[in-house]
C-alpha cells in the first residue's frame, strides 16, 4: 500500500485558531490554546494520521506587524514554517473577516504560494450567517486561488476530518517522517514548559507580562516511574515577578498544581513540579531564549 507523508503549515493571524485545529486534528493537546492573542512562539509540530498518510502539522505563531525582536523572530518563523512545507492553510475567522492583517497574509501568499498547494479553512463559521460566509469565501478566492476552500469549526470538530482527508490526499508519496506512536517531534521539556506557560496566560488574564517565558531546566527520571520538573519563569522585571508569585504566593501555586495536573495527565504518570521566578531584564536579547523556544534569535533583526 502507498504510503504518503508531509508538512502541512497552519498559518493566520494570531487568535485565528490554529492551536485549536493541531490539537484537534492531533487528537491531544500539543499546542498552547488560550484567548490571548500572540501564545504561540515555536513552530509546534503535531503529527496526525490519516489512513496511509502521516501529516506532520507546523502550528505557526500568529502573523502581525512585528515591533520588538521577539515578534520579528516569531512573523519569520511562521512565514519560515509555510516556505517549508508541503501544503498550506490559511485559516480566516468567519466573523472578523478580511482584516489588514488578513490583506498583508494574501500579499505574503503571492510571494510562497507559487507552485505550491494553498488551502482556505474559514473557522468559527458558527458566529456568522451562511449568506456572510458565502460572501467571505467569494471575496477571498476572488484574492487568491486557494486550491480548496472548507468551513470548519476547530473548537466543535465541524468539517475538519474533511480537512484532514483532503490533506491526506494531497501529500507526497513516501515513507512515513515520524514513529506512528510520536504526536509531536517538541522535546518534552518544551512542551512542559509550554503547559506552565499557557496555565499561567489563563490565570493572570489582563495582567500577565507578555515579556514572559518559561524554560524547564531540569528533567530527572525517578525509579518510582516518576519525573521531577524543575522550571524558570523569567520576567522582566520586579513587579512582574510579584505579579507571577501573587498574593503570599498564591498565583505560583494555583499555576504549579494546574501544570502539574495536565503533565501527569499528557504523560500518565507522577509528576513533581518545581517552579522558580527569575528577574531576567534582558532575556528578550539573548541568543540562548529564542533557541529554547525554536526561534532564530538573527531573524529577530529588524
Amino acid at each position: 500500500m502507498t504510503t504518503r507523508a508531509g508538512f502541512v503549515a497552519l498559518i493566520g493571524e494570531p487568535n485565528a485558531g490554529k492551536s485549536t485545529l493541531l490539537n484537534r486534528m492531533v487528537g491531544a493537546k500539543v499546542s498552547i490554546v488560550t484567548h490571548k492573542v500572540q501564545t504561540t512562539r515555536a513552530r509546534i509540530r503535531g503529527v496526525a494520521l490519516e489512513g496511509e498518510a502521516q501529516l506532520v502539522f507546523v502550528d505557526t505563531p500568529g502573523l502581525f506587524q512585528p515591533r520588538r525582536r521577539l515578534d520579528r523572530a516569531m512573523v519569520a518563523a511562521a512565514w519560515g514554517g509555510a516556505a517549508d512545507a508541503d501544503v498550506v492553510v490559511l485559516l480566516i475567522e468567519a466573523h472578523r473577516g478580511i482584516t489588514e492583517g488578513v490583506e498583508r497574509i494574501l500579499e505574503g501568499l503571492a510571494e510562497i504560494g507559487k507552485g505550491r498547494t494553498v488551502a482556505l479553512a474559514i473557522n468559527k463559521i458558527d458566529k456568522v450567517q451562511s449568506d456572510v460566509l458565502l460572501g467571505l469565501t467569494q471575496k477571498l478566492n476572488e484574492a487568491y486561488d486557494f486550491a480548496e476552500t472548507f468551513m470548519i469549526s476547530a473548537e466543535r470538530g465541524h468539517g475538519v476530518d474533511d480537512l484532514r482527508k483532503w490533506l491526506a490526499k494531497e501529500l507526497p508519496e513516501g515513507p512515513w517522517l515520524y514513529p506512528e506512536d510520536q504526536i509531536a517531534d517538541l522535546p518534552m521539556r518544551m512542551i512542559a514548559a509550554e503547559m506552565t506557560r499557557e496555565k499561567l496566560t489563563l490565570r493572570l488574564h489582563q495582567e500577565l507580562p507578555y515579556q514572559m517565558t518559561v524554560e524547564t531546566e531540569n528533567w530527572e527520571e525517578r525509579k518510582d516511574g516518576s519525573a521531577k520538573i524543575d522550571q524558570v519563569i523569567y520576567v522582566v522585571r520586579d513587579g512582574h515577578k510579584g505579579i507571577v508569585l501573587g498574593k503570599r504566593g498564591e498565583t505560583i501555586k494555583s499555576v504549579s498544581q494546574a501544570a502539574r495536573a495536565e503533565l501527569e495527565e499528557f504523560l500518565d504518570r507522577k509528576i513533581h513540579l518545581f517552579l522558580q521566578v527569575k528577574v531576567r531584564p534582558n532575556w528578550l536579547e539573548e541568543a540562548e531564549r529564542y533557541s529554547e523556544m525554536g526561534l532564530d534569535f538573527k531573524d529577530g533583526n529588524s
